[in-house]
């Protein structure tokens, strides 16, 4: 896909839906905890509660994350990226004595 230099105008962060889905998941943990907790099933409660510390972890950093609020973007002013011409070969090499190990090794005296 090419950029066309609107990125940030359009951007879109995915941070609100895991904060939504944190939370459903968090709240569907602690109930699961507790109803295994309250039928005597020990092993699925501390299954569920793992699963209920984990979500609330999740929950401090997504939360830490989207108070941080937006980070740089360029502007309007900052042209776009020129687009890849589909060639995998990378960059042109440079030539000349790029101080590689085989260029020492020549330049010694016999």
């Amino acid at each position: 896909m090419l950029r066309t230099g609107d990125e940030p105008l359009h951007a879109r962060s995915p941070l609100r839906l895991r904060l939504g889905l944190a939370l459903w998941g968090l709240a569907w943990s602690i109930a699961g905890a507790v109803a295994f907790a309250v039928v005597s099933r020990p092993g699925w409660a501390a299954a569920c509660a793992v699963i209920v510390v984990v979500t609330a972890t999740d929950l401090v950093f997504v939360i830490r994350r989207l108070r941080q609020g937006a980070h740089y973007q360029p502007g309007r002013e900052v042209p776009p990226y020129e687009p890849s011409n589909g060639d995998a070969s990378g960059p042109a090499p440079v030539h000349g004595n790029g101080g590689g190990r085989q260029d020492r090794r020549r330049s010694r005296a016999p």
